[in-house]
C-alpha cells in the first residue's frame, strides 16, 4: 500500500468533489453552521486541513487558526481560500510528530483524519495532541459514517481490524486507502482515556466527536 501522503498529494486537485454529492448537502449545511460555533474566540489548531474546505468557516469565528497538513499540494489550494480576518497561518507538518509552538492552543479541529489513523496509533496520536493543547481545550473530530450506496465499500481488513477501500482517481489510477468507521461506543471509550466531557453526534452521513483536555486527575 502506498503512503496516505502520496495518495492525497495526487488527489489534491479533485479532493473537494466529495463535497458535491447531492445526498450529503443537508448534512453539510448543518455542519457548516454547527462546527464553527465550537471555536468562537479560540486559538485553533487544525490538523490535516487538506484543501482548506473547513478552514475559512472556522477562521471566521476563531481568534486564530494554525492549519497544518503534510502535503504542500493541498496547502497550496488551502491558501487560496478567502480569510477576511487574516488570522490563519498555514504550516506543513506531520500530525504524528507535531511541531514545536511557543504557546498551547485552546482548541483543535481535525476533519476526515481520524478514519485514516491505524487503530494501533490512535492513543499515541492523542497523547501527542494533548501535549499541544491547554487544559480545558475543546477537540472536535469530524468524519464519515459508512452509508451503503454513498460510501466506498471496504475491500479488506488487516490483522488489527483496520479497513481498506479501493479508490480510483480522475487519472484512472487505483489506490488502496486505510479507512475506518468507528461506532459511537468505540469513540467514547477511546476519547475518555484522553479527556472528559466526551460527546458524539451522528448526522446521516457524518459524525462529530468532541471532548475536552483535562488536567491530571480530572479525566
Amino acid at each position: 500500500m502506498e503512503s496516505l501522503e502520496t495518495y492525497y498529494a495526487r488527489r489534491a486537485a479533485e479532493y473537494e468533489k466529495i463535497y458535491h454529492k447531492p445526498e450529503r448537502q443537508s448534512d453539510l449545511a448543518r455542519l457548516r453552521a454547527d462546527l464553527p460555533a465550537l471555536f468562537d474566540g479560540e486559538r485553533v489548531l487544525e490538523l490535516a486541513c487538506g484543501t482548506g474546505y473547513w478552514t475559512p468557516l472556522i477562521a471566521a469565528r476563531a481568534q486564530s487558526v494554525v492549519a497544518l497538513d503534510l502535503n504542500e499540494e493541498t496547502l497550496q489550494l488551502a491558501r487560496t481560500k478567502p480569510y477576511p480576518k487574516k488570522n490563519v497561518t498555514f504550516q506543513q507538518g506531520d500530525a504524528y510528530a507535531l511541531p514545536a509552538w511557543p504557546d498551547k492552543f485552546s482548541a483543535c479541529f481535525a476533519g476526515f483524519w481520524w478514519s485514516h489513523v491505524p487503530l494501533s496509533r490512535l492513543d499515541t496520536f492523542l497523547d501527542g495532541l494533548r501535549a499541544k493543547l491547554a487544559d480545558g481545550a475543546r477537540v472536535a473530530f469530524l468524519d464519515n459514517r459508512f452509508v451503503a450506496g454513498s460510501s466506498t465499500p471496504i475491500s479488506r481488513r488487516d490483522a488489527e481490524g483496520n479497513g481498506y477501500q479501493q479508490r480510483q482517481l480522475a487519472d484512472g489510477t487505483t489506490h488502496e486507502v486505510l479507512k475506518n468507521f468507528p461506532t459511537a461506543g468505540q469513540m467514547e471509550k477511546r476519547l475518555s482515556r484522553h479527556g472528559g466531557e466526551v460527546r458524539f453526534t451522528n448526522y446521516q452521513y457524518y459524525w462529530v466527536a468532541t471532548y475536552r483536555i483535562m488536567s491530571a486527575g480530572r479525566t
